[in-house]
């Protein structure tokens, strides 16, 4: 059953309904806009943005506002507002107050709203005919992308999710056409895992990770999908395939090979959907999905570095013919609001509610002031950029006693891939004597990562100074394989603001800058070791645990 709101949704409230605006008429005042900027950038997302009262840090180690002391690697998870970033999101809502002093606040949001639509296609080259759907995250869009594969395929599909194992913890919810939360993003009250009334239907998970002992990805994931898609269909069901383009370990599948197979076999059967919210892949790659028919669900607070959930899905012209007479699922209305979808599609918009999420909005501006500066670099130093940080960063994980690499590419296609033929996620797990270190343990040094542990390395002043450093990298991703005690890996990530803030047209000053990124990372190995050297040394006999 669908309930009133409650909690800090900014702007979603129905008890704002009757308010009026200076310009007369519209649902939400003024005073909106005007909370202060820090509570904005949170608001309209999930208990996940909320602050701990201590640290004043969300569940990701980030604060409201830039954190220049902090070093960020955790791009694969979250990082930390930039200060240029912060800035456009300040001047962004300024605009809007002006604006909305002449106009209603919804139609001033709109219009700006359909600004940024083709602000993001013009930084990822996509065609005008590509519609952009805005949510809070990549989880709201895979319910999106499950909302418009009904329409096309004009069925309830069966969703099945290659990458099961590595993508976003929702997705067991949101493939089902379930909640994934107790609370949407626009502050609506539900039952997490409760099926999302004319929404919910059936979905088949299919790892990628390598049933053998050893972290690796499987050999068979290509007949794996075949065979989940020729179970389905022979039963009168289409398929929703949802394909992974860079999980958390840096893993794609299927291979090209079998989704040429797959469009050759089921034609009109089958929709597919890239989770490509990590957004490590080549904007020629990007494209080519598009062309295909697929959709694409992309992010902009991962590799692009924009605050934590910014969503969106990409949409290719021929899909959007289907939606002018599409039925709305109830429960669904409670997952987007007007704004959110393209105003080409009229009919769609309309039936639903003018009710803007100003923290969305927020996070993609500042989102795409990552993206506007990281593609004006030269294509060229983009390259250069990445291929020299994953040289250096594998040769130093390698040489760091107590770190074991994890392999992280699938497969490579070539020129598609431009820059990101380079790895950017490094994922590597934690060793002692040989021996793989605790999931508890893993997690204990990560956190121990973010805070000032001077006081607890005993030492030189120089491994003082190493242990006091605060550093974000990629949260811990647990792994589990038939007939072996999970595992955790930690993930060093390389993102857009790692290239921008390295690139100077003076050659020599972007080669010292590139340096910097990697004497900074190093620092950060030196501190996992330090870690572990302390918990080695203070653990109890028979306790392997860092307790921080």
């Amino acid at each position: 059953m669908r309930r009133e709101p409650f909690g800090m949704s900014v702007g979603a409230s129905r008890s704002h309904a009757a308010e009026r605006s200076f310009g007369g008429g519209s649902r939400y005042g003024l005073r909106d806009l005007f909370t202060p900027l820090d509570t904005l950038l949170i608001s309209g997302g999930d208990v996940r943005l909320a602050l701990d009262p201590h640290t004043r840090l969300n569940s990701y180690g980030c604060a409201l506002s830039p954190s220049p002391d902090v070093w960020g690697f955790a791009s694969s998870t979250a990082s930390p507002i930039s200060q240029a970033a912060y800035d456009r999101a300040a001047l962004a809502r300024e605009e809007l107050v002006h604006k909305s002093l002449f106009d209603e606040v919804e139609v001033a949001f709109d219009s700006r709203c359909e600004d940024m639509r083709d602000e993001l296609r013009g930084h990822l080259q996509l065609s005008p005919r590509v519609e952009v759907v805005f949510s809070p995250s990549g989880t709201d869009s895979q319910l999106h992308a499950l909302f418009l594969a009904r329409a096309v395929l004009g069925a309830a599909p069966v969703t099945i999710v290659v990458g099961a194992d590595q993508t976003g913890s929702g997705m067991a919810h949101t493939a089902r056409g379930r909640h994934f939360s107790a609370m949407t993003a626009s502050g609506f009250s539900v039952r997490k895992d409760g099926a999302i009334a004319g929404l919910a239907g059936d979905s088949i998970a299919l790892p990628i990770l390598n049933a053998a002992p050893g972290i690796a990805p499987r050999a068979d994931a290509d007949s794996a999908v075949l065979r989940a898609i020729e179970s389905t269909i022979a039963q009168g069901v289409p398929v929703l395939l949802q394909i992974m383009d860079c999980s958390k370990l840096g893993w794609r599948a299927p291979s090209a090979a079998c989704l040429d197979e797959i469009a050759r076999r089921w034609p009109g059967k089958v929709q597919i959907v890239v989770d490509g919210c990590q957004m490590r892949l080549g904007r020629r790659r990007l494209r080519s999905y598009l062309d295909r028919g697929y959709m694409v669900l992309i992010t902009g607070s991962k590799f692009y570095g924009g605050p934590a959930f910014s969503g969106a899905l990409l949409v290719p012209k021929g899909l959007s013919r289907s939606l002018d007479r599409v039925e709305i699922a109830p429960g669904f209305l409670d997952y987007a609001d007007r704004s959110d979808w393209p105003k080409s599609w009229t009919a769609l918009r309309s039936r639903f509610e003018r009710r803007p999420n100003f923290g969305q909005w927020l996070r993609w501006e500042a989102a795409l002031a990552e993206i506007g500066s990281y593609y004006a670099v030269p294509g060229a130093f983009r390259t250069q950029a990445l291929a020299e940080l994953a040289a250096g960063i594998e040769s130093m994980i390698a040489l760091t006693p107590s770190l074991a690499a994890v392999r992280t590419a699938l497969e490579k296609t070539g020129a598609d891939d431009e820059e990101f033929a380079n790895t950017t996620i490094f994922p590597f797990a934690l060793r002692r004597d040989g021996k793989p270190v605790s999931i508890a343990e893993t997690s204990a040094v990560h956190r121990a990562l973010t805070r000032d542990m001077n006081e607890e390395i005993s030492g030189s002043a120089a491994d003082r100074q190493v242990a006091a450093q605060c550093c974000l990298i990629g949260q811990p991703v647990r792994l589990e394989q038939p007939d072996t005690a999970p595992q955790a890996v930690l993930r060093l990530c390389v993102g857009a603001r790692d290239v921008t803030d390295a690139w100077s047209a003076d050659k020599t000053q972007a080669q010292r800058n590139l340096q910097h990124v990697l004497d900074r990372i190093a620092h950060v190995l030196v501190k996992i070791e330090l870690l572990l050297d302390r918990a080695s040394s203070a653990a109890s006999p028979g306790k392997s645990v860092f307790e921080v």
